[in-house]
């Protein structure tokens, strides 16, 4: 899952982004509303953590311009501003729950396990192809009801392989949807982590799920690509 961080304050942006990628989340950081709302708008992200007070446009300002214009991806606010007129106000924007600073990360992830549940995505929370289930809010994965022990990073591959079974997923898709804006397209990471995961899922199982297509890209199904 991938969750953009809007936030001024560059050390709480920091521990929010690191806390998040400890979790196995992909996570990108915008330190004020124009760029949180542009990002918001181009890359498909499954939660957002939003600020209030931020510089040139507030949150709920940023809020309120994503649902006008249809968006429905579930929006924190996370915010010192704690008086029951802002938590309205932060509501009626279009945010979906309201979070206090300071706050400790066990009950921030819970709210999120929460919003993901009944989220915008429709996606579900258990994934199903074929012999393998994922549980995208336990960050759980088996075959043959063997789990997999995987990686964060893994992980986040598998669920958005499963997302698109029987589909192509070009390279260039995977870096920008798993790893985050920072991430340098020339390293070789991203086939290092998806040969690791077609091991697991091997050993997990028989038959293979995972296919490389040599300049194309990958294929999550069960039968080799003609």
């Amino acid at each position: 899952m991938r969750i953009l961080v809007v936030e001024d304050d560059k050390k709480v942006a920091s521990f929010l982004e690191k806390g998040f990628r400890e979790e196995g989340y992909a996570v990108d950081v915008a330190h004020n509303g124009v760029d949180g709302g542009m990002k918001a708008r181009v890359y498909d992200y499954d939660l957002l953590l939003v600020d209030i007070m931020l510089p040139q446009k507030t949150g709920f300002e940023l809020v309120r311009e994503l649902r006008q214009s249809g968006s429905d991806v579930p929006v924190l606010m996370l915010t010192a501003m704690d008086s029951e007129a802002d938590v309205v106000m932060g509501l009626d924007a279009g945010a979906d729950d309201y979070l206090t600073k300071p706050f400790g990360f066990d009950e921030l992830f819970a709210r999120v396990r929460a919003l993901l549940r009944r989220g915008g995505s429709g996606r579900g929370e258990l994934l199903i192809y074929k012999d393998v289930e994922v549980d995208r809010i336990k960050h759980v994965a088996h075959r043959q009801g063997r789990r997999l022990n995987l990686t964060p990073k893994e992980f986040q591959l598998l669920e958005f392989f499963i997302l698109r079974p029987e589909q192509v997923v070009r390279r260039t898709e995977l870096l920008e949807k798993v790893w985050d804006l920072n991430f340098d397209p020339m390293s070789n990471v991203v086939d290092v982590h998806v040969g690791n995961l077609r091991r697991k899922l091997g050993e997990a199982g028989e038959g293979d799920l995972l296919y490389t297509l040599r300049g194309v890209g990958y294929v999550f199904q069960q039968k080799e690509p003609e």
